[in-house]
């Protein structure tokens, strides 16, 4: 019997943490990429320190986008905010390692005669959605996500001049018979630029953007804050602490309400199954629970470098389902092309949607008019419907 009654905490980071940071620089880049040419192929690592930004990985595409890529870094670096002594958008180094794609991975994800477009890596990846916010996110890593947005928000309309962009928040949410009902425990460290805040400084402005991130009624006089809990946090950024991308694999999916599979998202474009499978099911696990099929779905996919199609397709409702899971894994695979071309054919993913990605989640976001986190609309439903009655 699963448990109905427990506290479970996620954590979120914000767009200035140091991995953050490197993986806003990667997705830039395959935005740039992607909008010159939308076949590019992108595999972009990011690494940043004080005053340095190292960027490596192998790249197929249009040779003037190459030259742009430290242009592309310190453009990123100066939406973000970072204009101080440790790390600032025009002074720091910026080192560019990209090279092209290696011949042996290209024949095997590339179309060619009667072979399809193969998966650009062996792995596996899972979608999750569930009913505990209209968004049929984990409400724990959703409200993590909102109130470090919000304070990104007022921070760049002027609202407040005293937060820096590096910023970390983390939700306890307590459940009772399965559902979220309040919050226990909330953690926000965020940098400060006045060197003489104080820890109770700092609450005072930090607290209304978590009030108004939560629901009505979740916080109460029995919920613990701990707001920079360390005292002064004035040296943020990668001259804090260095940063890596895809190091925050976590805090981009479910906040560990669900699995994860092997590969980051950000810096690959999506021929890389890692990030376009997830995406997938993510999207198939949200048609699933808005069609009424179930109030939990997991979903995983795997691959085989080279190979079209997903080697398996697995489905867990966790004792909330309307119909056989058995029956459902057939019906995924009919209603939706998991081949890397009929995702991204279905999702409309060759486009520069992904540098917005990087921070606050990649799931359970609006699907933007552009084409932006398509893989969240619920246009499935009727689909699904149909293929089960």
């Amino acid at each position: 019997m699963p448990r109905s009654n427990y506290l479970f905490t996620s954590e979120s980071v914000s767009e200035g943490h140091p991995d953050k940071v490197c993986d806003r620089i990667s997705d830039t880049i395959v935005d740039a990429y992607l909008q010159a040419m939308p076949e590019a192929r992108v595999a972009c690592e990011t690494l940043a320190t004080t005053n340095c930004v190292v960027i490596a990985g192998e790249v197929r595409g249009p040779e003037e986008v190459l030259g742009r890529v430290e242009d592309l870094a310190r453009q990123a670096i100066r939406e973000i905010g970072y204009e101080q002594e440790g790390f600032h958008w025009q002074n720091c180094r910026v080192e560019n390692l990209l090279h092209a794609q290696s011949a042996d991975i290209a024949q095997g994800v590339d179309a060619s005669g009667n072979k399809d477009e193969g998966a650009g890596d062996q792995g596996i990846m899972f979608g999750y959605a569930c009913r505990e916010t209209p968004e049929l996110m984990p409400a724990p890593i959703f409200y993590a996500h909102r109130i470090l947005k919000l304070m990104a928000e007022a921070r760049h309309s002027g609202e407040t001049h005293v937060l820096g962009p590096d910023a970390k928040s983390q939700v306890t949410v307590r459940y009772e018979d399965g559902k979220p009902v309040a919050v226990t425990s909330i953690v926000v460290s965020t940098q400060h630029l006045d060197v003489d805040l104080t820890s109770h400084d700092v609450r005072s402005v930090v607290e209304p953007y978590v009030r108004q991130a939560l629901p009505e009624n979740w916080i109460t006089s029995k919920t613990d804050w701990h707001i920079n809990p360390t005292g002064k946090f004035v040296i943020g950024g990668p001259d804090g602490d260095a940063g890596l991308t895809g190091r925050k694999i976590i805090v981009d999916t479910y906040g560990g309400a669900a699995p994860h599979g092997g590969g980051a998202f950000s810096g690959k474009d999506p021929t890389k199954v890692d990030r376009s499978a997830a995406y997938a099911a993510r999207y198939l696990a949200k048609n699933v629970v808005a069609a009424g099929l179930a109030d939990r779905c997991t979903i995983q996919l795997s691959y085989a470098i080279g190979v079209a199609r997903p080697l398996s397709i697995y489905v867990d409702l966790h004792g909330t389902g309307q119909v056989d899971e058995s029956k459902l894994e057939t019906v995924l695979a009919e209603v939706m092309d998991l081949s890397p071309r009929g995702i991204r054919e279905r999702l409309d993913l060759a486009r520069p949607i992904y540098a917005r990605t990087s921070a606050y989640g990649h799931f359970g976001r609006e699907p933007d008019s552009d084409g932006g986190f398509s893989w969240e609309r619920t246009d499935l439903v009727d689909d699904l419907k149909a293929a089960l009655t």
